[in-house]
């Protein structure tokens, strides 16, 4: 039987107005610290963006999101914080910000496949 790791998840959201407060899921961080596991993903729907009547350009957004994976990656190309350790990393992504792209507070969960589990999840919350 395969022992249950804890991990961590936050739902990346697009908040084209940030006074409006409205936002919709377009991506997923997930952590394990004993894993030393980090993952995101995300999928900006085109149609539903323009839908939004907001300014924001759609190639910014998404450079901001590769910036948030280059992050969880550990790429030099991420910057300084993309050099921190995978928690430090997290807590980094999923701060409180007052910014187009945010995420939800993290929500604690067990799995014996973190994989498998990213994928149900990014696929309930964000697809």
């Amino acid at each position: 039987m395969q022992e249950d790791k804890i991990y961590e998840y936050a739902v990346i959201r697009l908040v084209p107005k940030v006074e409006r407060e409205e936002f919709f899921n377009i991506g997923l961080v997930m952590f394990s610290k004993k894993e030393k596991f980090i993952k995101v993903e995300f999928y900006l729907c085109p149609d539903k963006f323009r839908l939004m009547h907001s300014k924001l350009d759609y190639d910014d957004i998404i450079q901001n999101l590769e910036s948030f994976q280059k992050i969880a990656q550990g790429d030099k190309d991420g910057g300084p914080i993309a050099q921190l350790d995978v928690p430090e990393r997290f807590r980094w992504l999923t701060a409180v910000r007052s910014a187009v792209v945010q995420t939800s507070r993290p929500h604690p969960g067990k799995s014996t496949d973190l994989n498998t589990t990213f994928g149900k999840l990014f696929e309930e919350l964000v697809k």
